[in-house]
């Protein structure tokens, strides 16, 4: 993984390399992004730039042989710690072949696209796991360089895990680099935030989003930014969309709203039947469009409407339908259609929970 592989997030690269060249680099840094955000990606990049025999100034060269073992995951000197189903006789390491695989595809994953990879409901990294890193920072480099610990999703490790790493941490052995990377930082132990040194990974803008599917994945502008506003700087969720056959949300949206507007079951239930057609994923992605309609209707009721993020044909209805919408039932339907969008992740018929919806929504948007 280079640099110029992860799109964006320009500033966080550009602190990165500096703590390289001016060999100020912390023994142990945090990595801390959203779900679906380049936490993972950064970690790797910096790994491979930081023991590349021929990086520059900007990137790793990508051709010499760390840099091509790092693309293969396979460099001796890097080692990988992630959440399994715990204990003795599945650890990390009898994992690595599906890891391998489930990072090369994308990077970007989530914690539970990896659990749905290796058919587990709910992953934990064990003490064992701690003793194993422990073990083999006890050996020497195999090469010469960095020897580089890359724990992910570290939240997931129990607490004697976690406190079994802390002298480690702390003095570690020379020239080794600890990489963790986490989703959730309020849920790590305080012993292990005071010891790392945290790095921000946002989400993307929406230039840098749209920018990426665009330059990369052959979208059309029109389409790479109606992903980019559906999903708000996800990468992960982003690239779920691609290949995927696209509904028009706005036009399912708009006519959903005006048959609830004016209680029209002839034309509900029909709606109903047809998103009881759609994939589960499709399914959410309408909802959460509403969610983010509904926001900028928000936006547009308290005079903010230069923030809105729309145009055309979206920005007149986000117009138009602030002037009849009843502002102080907005936190209701949001909340219904969070709720509904709960129940379809839950496996609940999809047409009962849309119908059901849409009529909460018909007595909400005029009560």
């Amino acid at each position: 993984m280079r640099w110029a592989e992860i799109p964006g997030l320009s500033e966080i690269k550009e602190r990165l390399t500096d703590s390289v060249r001016r060999g100020n680099v912390a023994h142990a840094l945090l990595f801390d992004g959203r779900s679906g955000s380049a936490a993972l990606p950064m970690a790797l990049a910096f790994a491979t730039y930081i023991n590349c025999s021929h990086r520059t100034g900007e990137d790793s060269c990508g051709q010499c042989a760390s840099c091509s073992k790092y693309d293969k995951l396979v460099h001796p000197d890097l080692s990988f710690t992630f959440p399994t189903a715990g204990g003795k006789k599945v650890l990390s390491e009898n994992f690595m072949a599906e890891w391998r695989e489930f990072v090369k595809e994308n990077p970007f994953g989530s914690y539970s696209d990896w659990l749905n990879r290796i058919g587990i409901r709910q992953g934990n990294i064990p003490v064992e796991e701690s003793r194993q890193i422990i073990q083999n920072l006890s050996l020497k480099s195999y090469e010469g360089g960095y020897k580089v610990v890359v724990i992910w999703n570290v939240e997931s490790m129990a607490a004697p895990a976690a406190n079994a790493l802390l002298k480690i941490l702390e003095e570690p052995p020379e020239k080794t680099l600890f990489l963790l990377i986490t989703s959730d930082y309020n849920r790590l132990l305080p012993t292990i935030q005071s010891r790392v040194q945290r790095v921000a990974v946002r989400e993307l803008d929406e230039e840098e989003m749209v920018g990426f599917l665009a330059e990369r994945h052959g979208l059309t502008r029109e389409r790479a930014t109606r992903i980019a506003f559906l999903t708000e700087g996800n990468i992960n969720l982003a690239l779920s969309h691609l290949g995927r056959e696209e509904t028009d949300h706005k036009e399912w949206f708009v006519n959903w709203m005006r048959y609830c507007f004016v209680f029209d079951l002839a034309k509900l239930v029909p709606v109903a039947d047809r998103f009881d057609e759609f994939s589960k994923e499709e399914q959410k992605n309408i909802l959460e469009y509403g969610l983010k309609i509904l926001r900028e209707i928000y936006l547009e009721n308290i005079g903010l409407g230069h923030m809105i993020k729309l145009e055309n044909d979206e920005l007149t209805f986000v117009q138009k339908f602030s002037k009849v919408f009843r502002f102080e039932n907005i936190d209701k339907i949001s909340g219904a259609i969070s709720e509904a969008m709960m129940h379809i992740e839950r496996n609940v018929r999809a047409k009962i929970v849309f119908m059901d919806l849409s009529l909460t929504m018909a007595a909400l948007i005029k009560k």
